[in-house]
């Protein structure tokens, strides 16, 4: 797939998109950019808020939507479209850029100063937007307009200049479809850093070779890195510059921030002493004179408190250090010489070394958890009934890593790509959030969705993490957890469009109208029918929702739409007051009698247990299978090594000694239970040194 062909495919996409949801071409065409960058960790939990109006002084004001990350950055990004698909190609001039940039500062300026001229519907999106400004107007710290277009960019465009706002910086970022594609197309399936370190300190950052670590993949170097410097590149680049497995961890560690701060007001010049330093991957690096001068994939895979901390110092209205005494030690790894996929691997091994002594959990790096790997399997493996009048059945594609489903395209030839497309066709795409969202509404946990998809999935992956601990190697995530799953996916974009369409609706808080919809389902089956519970592998079977269900969902979603805006709320803002158990609370108190016919899709809660057993008991022996299968891999030859080592090392008890003489002798094939013995023998050797 080509840039050309990409273009063609999204835009198709927002039209198909928009004529289901009836939202309208450029909403869609919002949204899929939107949902592009927040995959791509570019934006932080974008919310669609359309507004167009006139200002003081009949400023054009205009936003289509906005983003906040209110733990990391305390950066909120204002989205504007361009969107215009005629047959006549206009190209994006810097005057039009510069009309889009005044409509977003001009609704910023009267949010902030004048919010009286923005005549709104408070039951929008947008108020609420209002609301968060003026509210958090002391605690942002930098503002980004970002431009969404169809239109190629003139070439005379190299950058835009943005003015300060209410003593705040800001700047101008235009995303054409291109730019767009070379970020989703990237092997790593994010935006790649690139920083030139000239352009902050004269000669770059002091920087010395570590002897003798030099490997086949990767080089290390220490470094001496400015405060400044550090601040600014995190200023500039945002949580894009952290490893992001390793960001929900850092929200999370307020007693450690505490403790970097203090040393920041009341030691700077002892930071260097104090502070442990940061950790650094880059996959190219440019050296001159013992200086580093530029690196390519920057990535702080471990030291995320300091730099946010070093970052908030400068810009608490308390606070506001001067980090002139700063300097903070850098431990730089220059990846080289390696597969894409063995580089991942790399940096994700350095990454979890590099945090384990702050006794970060595994739910920290829960996208290389072995459910993922699960989930993907069962997703390639099984087939769901073709509906619609389709003659052929299709799979559910779980994208275990970001930007999977479209990289997979990349190599393929047109035949192959039509023939995967049909096969995994994009309205069955399930991202790792996707999946943490249909889960914790399910588990009713609506305020936790609500709160943003980062939130959100760090929930579930604690859940995910002490399950598959305490579920002998995760046998609860079975086939028919993944299919139930799917069976979750389509109530929620059945329910998304069911919304979108209703006539109550003013286009406003949809992601949590839909929420807060089947979680209240979900508890109003529990209740009405006792010992009952939605078969959802009847959904999975059938690939579309009972009529009765559909009739519910209908019904319930106008209830749940006026009790989240209820003018009696505890909050004025929804977004905020969607974010709180009391407002679950309030919504499980709507008094709606399900329909009788909705019994022919319950299952009871033996039958369900009887069914999960059953489940379970399979997944268990296709892990055995799948640990026997490692086994065999290994040769003969090299469990003798393993049993030499491990012999000389005294390490073997009677049991591993004698499992480790059937692997290891030509005909033989241990059991499951020695198989198991084996694997776990293996990892401890190999944190003994042992290598295969």
């Amino acid at each position: 797939m080509d840039s050309k062909e990409f273009r063609e495919d999204f835009l198709e996409d927002i039209k198909a998109e928009a004529e289901i949801s009836g939202e309208g071409s450029t909403a869609s065409f919002v949204n899929s950019f939107a949902d592009y960058l927040t995959e791509s960790e570019l934006l932080v939990d974008f919310v669609p808020a359309y507004f167009e109006g006139t200002g003081k002084n009949n400023k054009k004001i205009r936003v289509d939507g906005y983003a906040y990350d209110d733990e990391l950055t305390k950066t909120l990004s204002l989205v504007i479209a361009d969107y215009d698909i005629s047959e006549n190609i206009v190209t994006l001039t810097k005057t039009k850029v510069k009309q889009l940039q005044s409509k977003l500062v001009a609704f910023l300026e009267n949010a902030l100063n004048f919010p009286h001229y923005l005549e709104m519907d408070m039951s929008r999106s947008c108020s609420d937007l209002v609301d968060l400004l003026r509210e958090e107007r002391n605690k942002i710290r930098k503002y980004q307009f970002f431009i969404f277009t169809t239109a190629p960019i003139s070439q005379a465009i190299s950058t835009i200049e943005s003015s300060d706002i209410d003593g705040i910086p800001s700047e101008c970022q235009i995303w054409d479809i291109d730019r767009l594609f070379k970020v989703c197309g990237s092997d790593t399936g994010r935006n790649i850093i690139e920083i030139n370190f000239k352009e902050y300190s004269g000669k770059g950052i002091p920087c010395m070779e570590a002897s003798n670590t030099e490997t086949e993949d990767f080089k290390s170097y220490l470094c001496v890195m400015p405060g400044t410097l550090l601040a600014n590149i995190y200023d500039k680049y945002g949580s894009s510059l952290l490893e992001g497995n390793v960001r929900s961890f850092l929200s999370t560690k307020v007693a450690v921030n505490k403790k970097i701060r203090k040393t920041i007001l009341n030691s700077p010049e002892r930071f260097f002493a104090y502070n442990n330093g940061i950790s650094v991957t880059a996959m190219d690096v440019q050296i001159e004179n013992n200086f580093l001068v530029s690196a390519k994939d920057f990535q702080i895979i471990n030291g995320g408190q300091t730099t946010a901390s070093l970052s908030s110092a400068r810009f608490k209205y308390k606070d506001k250090v001067n980090l002139d005494l700063i300097y903070v030690q850098m431990k730089l790894t220059v990846i080289e010489h390696t597969s894409e996929q063995d580089a991942t691997e790399l940096v994700q091994n350095i990454s979890r070394s590099s945090n384990s002594q702050n006794k970060v959990s595994d739910a920290d790096f829960f996208s290389t958890h072995p459910f993922h790997v699960r989930m993907e399997r069962f997703s390639q493996r099984l087939y769901a009934r073709a509906v619609n009048g389709a003659q052929h059945e299709t799979r559910w594609f779980y994208e275990r890593a970001r930007g999977q489903y479209l990289q997979k395209q990349m190599r393929m030839t047109p035949g192959e790509k039509k023939k995967f497309l049909l096969q995994n066709p994009k309205r069955q795409l399930i991202t790792k959030t996707d999946l943490a969202k249909v889960q914790n509404t399910w588990q009713e946990i609506p305020h936790i969705v609500s709160k943003g998809s980062q939130k959100s999935f760090s929930v579930f992956a604690d859940t995910i993490g002490n399950n598959w601990d305490a579920s002998n190697n995760g046998s609860v995530y079975n086939e028919k957890y993944f299919k139930e799953s799917v069976a979750l996916v389509l109530l929620f974009r059945y329910s998304e469009v069911l919304v979108s369409n209703q006539p109550w609706y003013a286009n406003g808080y949809r992601a949590n109208i839909v929420t807060y919809t089947i979680a209240l389902l979900h508890y109003l089956i529990k209740k009405q029918f006792e010992g009952m519970d939605l078969d959802l592998m009847k959904i999975w079977m059938q690939q579309s929702i009972p009529e009765a269900v559909e009739m519910s969902l209908t019904e319930l979603s106008k209830q749940v739409y006026y009790k989240l805006t209820d003018p009696t709320r505890q909050v004025e803002n929804v977004t905020q007051w969607c974010k709180r158990e009391a407002c679950w609370e309030n919504v499980k108190s709507i008094n709606y009698i399900l329909p009788l016919g909705i019994k022919e899709n319950l299952i009871s809660i033996e039958e369900q247990k009887i069914a999960v057993q059953q489940a379970k008991k399979t997944q268990r022996i296709d892990s055995d299978l799948e640990i026997q299968t490692k086994v065999i891999t290994i040769t003969k030859t090299q469990w003798q090594s393993v049993l030499n080592f491990a012999d000389s090392k005294h390490m073997l008890t009677t049991e591993e000694k004698v499992a480790l003489r059937i692997a290891s002798k030509p005909g033989k094939v241990p059991n499951s239970i020695q198989c198991k013995k084996l694997i776990s023998l293996l990892d401890r050797l190999q944190l003994e040194g042992f290598k295969l």
